[in-house]
């Protein structure tokens, strides 16, 4: 597992990477917004900056997140499904949940209440 900090605002947000399954699952903790969007961009993709075939973003931790966020969800998402591949998201919190229902979000991108449901649908 890899962790990455963005490193203006130490604490605000932390990634973890880890492959289950031959998924990549990357846990976000604290806010996503404008400030550390290509943090999590970045953690979307390979090591090689490529986008891996399945992956798995776990907001369970995410407390905040602008449209940024939802911005860099997007992309990965149309990254991966250009390639046969797909992102889920697992664990959103109440808030953050709902702002992915209200701009549709969740019509798009599947999203699951645990980890371990987005990683066996």
């Amino acid at each position: 597992m890899s962790d990455i900090h963005k490193p203006v605002r130490p604490g605000r947000l932390s990634i973890q990477h880890e492959e289950l399954e031959g998924v990549l699952v990357v846990t976000v903790h604290g806010e996503i917004d404008h400030d550390v969007k290509d943090v999590l961009s970045q953690a979307l993709q390979s090591e090689d900056g490529t986008a891996p075939p399945r992956i798995v973003a776990d907001l369970s931790g995410v407390t905040f997140m602008d449209s940024s966020g939802l911005n860099v969800l997007v992309a990965a998402h149309q990254r991966v499904s250009g390639t046969q591949g797909w992102l889920r998201i697992a664990g959103a919190q109440e808030s953050v949940v709902r702002l992915l229902h209200l701009v549709g979000i969740d019509e798009v991108i599947p999203c699951h209440p645990t980890l371990e449901q987005a990683l066996n649908p």
